[in-house]
C-alpha cells in the first residue's frame, strides 16, 4: 500500500483520487493539501486522518488547527509554498500525487523528485515549464514519474517499457467548440466555454480545453515524459473520448488504450502500478458507442495550440512564459475582463515582450520561477484595444 501525499485534495483530480482510495483502499493518505477550501479539507481530514495538511495562508492554518484540535484530531497543519514543499518531501510518504493547478505545482514536483519520491503527476505545468530540469533530476535519482492525465496514462500503458516507438497519437476531444468557426467564437462567454461535452474538470483546465491550449501543454508534457521529438507526436481530435491515446511502434503496429471517459481509472493505475485492481467504475459500452472518429485539429480557429507547440520548439524558459501568460489570460476571461480570442493574443504578446527584454536560458529551477513571475507581470499590464 502506498503512503500518499495528495497535493490539491479539494480540486477535481484530488476529490476523484479520494474516491479511488475509498473504493480500492490502494493507499494510506498521509498528507492532504488545499488552497482556501478549508471546509472541504476539514471534512477530508476527518475521514482520512492524515498526519499532515497544508493550506495557503497562515491564518487559515491556525483556524483549521484549532478546529481539528477541538475534535481530537492531531493532524499538523502547514501553510504556504514552503508548506507544500514540506508536504511533498515528508519521510512518511513514498508517493506524491501532484494535483495542484497551474505553475503553483512546479516547486512541489521538483522537491518530490529531489527527495526521491515516486511522483504521480496530474500537474502538467511542472513538465511544461520545468521539464528541462525535472526530467534530468528524475533520471539522476532513479525516480519514476507516472502520468495521471488520461492521455499520458494511455501512452504510458501502451508503451509498457518499450520505447521503440515511431509516433505518439495524442487524442483530444475537441472541447465544447469543436467544429465552430472563428467567426462563431468571437463573442462566446466563459459559461459557454465551461460546457465540456465529455469531461468534468476544474474551470481553468476546461477553458484550456476550449482553446485547445490544454492539448498544446499536453504535447509538451508528452515530449518530456516519453523522450519524444515534436515530429513524433501527432494530435488527433477524437470527439468520443474513448481512445485515450495511441502509440505506433517501429514495425508499424499501433496499440491504443481505450475506456470510458473517467479520470478515476488513470488515477487508480498511477496508484497501483504495475498492478491492476478491481473497481466498480463505468466500463465502455462499445455497442452503444458504434463509431470512433478522428479529425485533424483546426490550428487557425484554435491558435493557442500552435502557440504552445512553437513555445516548446523555442525551448528554454519560453514554455514557462507561455504557460504563465495563459494562466493570467484564462483568469481574466473567467472574470469577464477579456474576450475568448484575447487569450491567444495576450499569450503571444507576452512571449514576444519577454523574449525582447529577457534571456531565455534555462539551467536551474529558479530560471523557471523567475520567468513565470516576469511573464505574469507582463501579461497583467497588457491592455486589449477594441
Amino acid at each position: 500500500m502506498k503512503n500518499l501525499a495528495l497535493l490539491g485534495s479539494t480540486g477535481s483530480i484530488g476529490k476523484q483520487t479520494l474516491e479511488v482510495i475509498r473504493e480500492t483502499s490502494c493507499a494510506r493518505v498521509r498528507v492532504l493539501t488545499a488552497g482556501k477550501n478549508i471546509t472541504l479539507l476539514e471534512s477530508q481530514i476527518e475521514q482520512f486522518l492524515p498526519d499532515f495538511a497544508c493550506v495557503s495562508s497562515e491564518k487559515d492554518a491556525a483556524f483549521l488547527s484549532k478546529r481539528l484540535r477541538k475534535k481530537g484530531i492531531q493532524t499538523e497543519v502547514f501553510f504556504g509554498d514552503d508548506g507544500l514543499v514540506a508536504a511533498a518531501t515528508l519521510e512518511s510518504c513514498d508517493t506524491v500525487l501532484n494535483a495542484l493547478v497551474g505553475a503553483a505545482g512546479i516547486r512541489s514536483t521538483y522537491a518530490a523528485v529531489d527527495a526521491k519520491k515516486t511522483v504521480a503527476l496530474a500537474n502538467k505545468e511542472s513538465l511544461v515549464a520545468a521539464g528541462a530540469v525535472i526530467i534530468p533530476l528524475a533520471q539522476k535519482n532513479d525516480v519514476r514519474i507516472i502520468p495521471v492525465d488520461s492521455e499520458h496514462s494511455a501512452i504510458f500503458q501502451c508503451l509498457s517499457g518499450n520505447n521503440n516507438f515511431e509516433k505518439i497519437y495524442l487524442t483530444a476531444s475537441g472541447g465544447p467548440f469543436r467544429g465552430k468557426t472563428k467567426q462563431e467564437l468571437q463573442n462566446v462567454t466563459a459559461a459557454d466555454a465551461l460546457r465540456h461535452p465529455n469531461w468534468t474538470m476544474g474551470a481553468k483546465i476546461t477553458i484550456d480545453s476550449a482553446t485547445l491550449m490544454n492539448k498544446g501543454l499536453e504535447f509538451i508534457e508528452a515530449a518530456w515524459l516519453f523522450d519524444a521529438l515534436p515530429n513524433q507526436i501527432e494530435i488527433l481530435v477524437h470527439p468520443q473520448s474513448i481512445i485515450h491515446s495511441m502509440v505506433c511502434f517501429a514495425d508499424g503496429a499501433v496499440i491504443a488504450q481505450l475506456g470510458a471517459p473517467d479520470m478515476r481509472v488513470p488515477i487508480q493505475y498511477a496508484l497501483t502500478f504495475p498492478e491492476r485492481q478491481l473497481n466498480s467504475f463505468p466500463r465502455a459500452d462499445f455497442f452503444a458507442i458504434k463509431n470512433l472518429t478522428f479529425e485533424k485539429p483546426d490550428y487557425e480557429t484554435f491558435p493557442c495550440l500552435k502557440i504552445a507547440i512553437d513555445a516548446f520548439k523555442q525551448g528554454g524558459t519560453v514554455p514557462a512564459v507561455a504557460n504563465a501568460a495563459n494562466e493570467v489570460a484564462v483568469a481574466k476571461f473567467l472574470r469577464g475582463e477579456i474576450k475568448f480570442y484575447d487569450i491567444p493574443q495576450l499569450i503571444e504578446s507576452t512571449i514576444n515582450a519577454y523574449i525582447k527584454n529577457n534571456k531565455t536560458r534555462l539551467e536551474i529551477l529558479d530560471d523557471v520561477l523567475t520567468a513565470d513571475k516576469i511573464a505574469r507581470q507582463i501579461c497583467e499590464t497588457f491592455y486589449i484595444e477594441r
